[in-house]
């Protein structure tokens, strides 16, 4: 058995003896009570937090939950002064790591005024879908992620050296092409336990890199089903001794980075004779192309530079393009969706650590509103 298997073994044989020691715990009755972990993202603008609350009811809305507030100078939220950050509850899912009546909960973040945060732009974003609720927009959100041992070295790698060249790994089968796939199915059905709109998974290109979708989802519940089914896969992987990293290029060299692909479509493009519309909301996105990469990634643009470089299926940085089936485009337009002449088009620049509400939103203001609510604010500026 090489290294590499022992240290393995070694740590499912971990994970065993803990999940074996939890069993007695989780297995308590709660004497009528209920626990709720509030979730929200932190002053990163990509990374999440959580806390768990006691009630003695099962809540099944969002706003019967009290909203919370936690130590923002721990979060890069708040001074020292003024430490107070409030947490308001936006929506509500079941508990897959606490089964039973206990629930997850979505916030968003307020300073002591109880206005959004710098990093709150759920907020803004849930004003634009509202703005353009009679087109009613969809999204998918294809989540790419890497998985990494707790050294940061990819999962399954050789710890000296590398995996055989891209190939052999997307959508594969075999102990020798897909590291990780327990983390996966884990993740898959603790979604779908949840009630996240998980739609699908995949092994991607590069090997222990993996994506699952997220949609069709309207509105705002897009980034909202996003955020919470991110923090189910860290929670996950928690439980299996691994990070997932939503780094956009983990590996330098000929490997493929990461991203956060958005499906689009609004009900105009997904009627009979759509395609006409899927056009012009394409042109219009031509039109305001750095404005768009600045919103699509938590950096205006500088994680995009590491992995839009016109290799590895993606068009580079500073160019728009679009195509029909094309994967080295800036916008792809699905085979089906031209032989249909309607459906949906994905607009593949986001990064895997986008912030889903800006995202969204940039689409929704660019291809449906009118006026000053179509300005992006914004614009990315090259360095190099």
């Amino acid at each position: 058995m090489s290294n590499g298997s022992k240290s393995l073994k070694r740590k499912y044989e971990k994970i065993s003896a803990t999940s074996s020691i939890m069993d007695k715990y989780r297995d308590l009755d709660q004497n009528g009570l209920v626990q709720v972990k509030y979730i929200w993202i932190d002053g990163t603008g990509e990374f999440l937090r959580c806390k768990s609350k006691t009630f003695d009811f099962e809540p099944t809305s969002p706003d019967q939950l009290p909203i919370w507030n936690f130590d923002g100078t721990s979060t890069g939220q708040a001074t020292g002064d003024e430490s107070d950050v409030f947490i308001r509850p936006i929506a509500l899912f079941r508990d897959p790591f606490r089964p039973g009546p206990n629930k997850l909960v979505l916030c968003e973040t307020l300073d002591r005024q109880y206005e959004p945060t710098p990093t709150n732009n759920r907020r803004k974003c849930l004003e634009y879908m509202e703005k353009a609720k009679d087109q009613v927009p969809w999204f998918g959100l294809e989540q790419e992620y890497t998985l990494l041992d707790l050294d940061r070295h990819p999962y399954g790698w050789p710890k000296l050296g590398y995996p055989a060249p891209q190939g052999p790994y997307y959508c594969g089968v075999g102990a020798d092409k897909v590291y990780g796939r327990e983390v996966v199915e884990a993740h898959y059905r603790a979604c779908m336990y949840a009630g996240i709109r998980i739609s699908g998974t995949n092994a991607e290109t590069m090997p222990a890199q993996w994506e699952f979708q997220v949609g069709p989802c309207e509105g705002i519940e897009a980034g909202d089903q996003l955020i919470v089914a991110r923090f189910i896969l860290h929670r996950v992987c928690e439980d299996f001794g691994v990070v997932a990293t939503l780094d956009p290029k983990p590996i330098l060299g000929d490997w493929n980075g990461a991203g956060c692909h958005c499906n689009f479509s609004t009900k105009e493009m997904r009627e009979p004779g759509g395609y006409n519309a899927i056009e012009k909301a394409i042109l219009k996105l031509s039109e305001v192309h750095h404005q768009h990469i600045a919103y699509y990634d938590p950096h205006g643009g500088r994680d995009n530079e590491r992995r839009l470089t016109g290799a590895h299926e993606t068009e580079t940085i500073d160019a728009f393009s679009y195509g029909v089936a094309n994967r080295g485009c800036s916008v792809r337009i699905p085979k089906q969706t031209f032989d249909d002449q309607c459906g949906y088009f994905e607009d593949r620049r986001p990064s895997s650590n986008c912030d889903p509400y800006n995202v969204t939103a940039a689409l929704v203001k660019t291809c449906c509103l009118k006026g000053e609510d179509r300005k992006l604010s914004l614009t990315y500026v090259p360095n190099f």
